[in-house]
């Protein structure tokens, strides 16, 4: 399985981050040794002094699908949880100056953390989806996919042009406003319309 992450893809986020609102989606990608599953901590890694969480609702491709159509890109996903797609900012910064890819800010290991994923049945509404962050007990991101730029359907139709989409891909699909560091010790929890989602460590 592969991991697509979606950047900028709320409107407030890229403002906070002095970044234009994208006319296309952004993407990229992340291995699957990103992912970190069962509420297992996270530890940081000693090549940065500035990871930063960015909060996500995570959606699950169900079948292959290629050149996917628009009428019919809502039959590719079919279940939805919540993750971080956690970022070495400092790394990120540099190589944004030089030009150079993410990879390195964006795709090492651990840096997608997932919850376990709920069939999208369960919600009645995929784009009236309130989710949010708590850090140490206060909340420090709170979006909702009625405000989403591109809606899934939109995202998956976009990759699959480019990238074939397989049973099993997670798609990140883009954080809120909020983002900030995390720190050793710190004890975060991700909701979906309060419904706790993950709960883990900083180590």
């Amino acid at each position: 399985m592969k991991i697509i992450a979606i950047g900028r893809n709320y409107a407030e986020h890229a403002k906070e981050l002095d970044n234009p609102v994208p006319e296309k989606p952004v993407i990229f990608l992340k291995p699957d040794t990103a992912v970190l599953k069962d509420n297992r901590d996270f530890y940081y890694p000693d090549f940065s002094k500035n990871i930063h969480h960015e909060v996500e609702v995570v959606i699950r491709i169900c079948k292959e699908g290629k050149h996917i159509g628009a009428k019919f890109a809502h039959a590719y996903y079919d279940a939805i949880g919540l993750g971080i797609d956690f970022t070495a900012r400092d790394i990120q910064q540099l190589h944004k100056e030089k030009s150079l890819p993410w990879e390195l800010a964006k795709a090492f290991d651990g840096s997608a953390p997932v919850s376990a994923l709920l069939s999208k049945e369960t919600f009645a509404d995929v784009y009236n989806l309130g989710f949010r962050l708590d850090k140490n007990g206060k909340t420090v991101q709170t979006g909702n996919t009625a405000d989403l730029i591109f809606s899934f359907e939109d995202i998956l139709v976009f990759v699959s042009q480019y990238i074939t989409l397989r049973k099993g891909d997670l798609i990140f699909t883009g954080t809120p406003a909020g983002v900030g560091p995390v720190a050793i010790g710190d004890h975060l929890e991700g909701f979906i319309n309060d419904q706790r989602m993950f709960h883990f460590y900083v180590k």
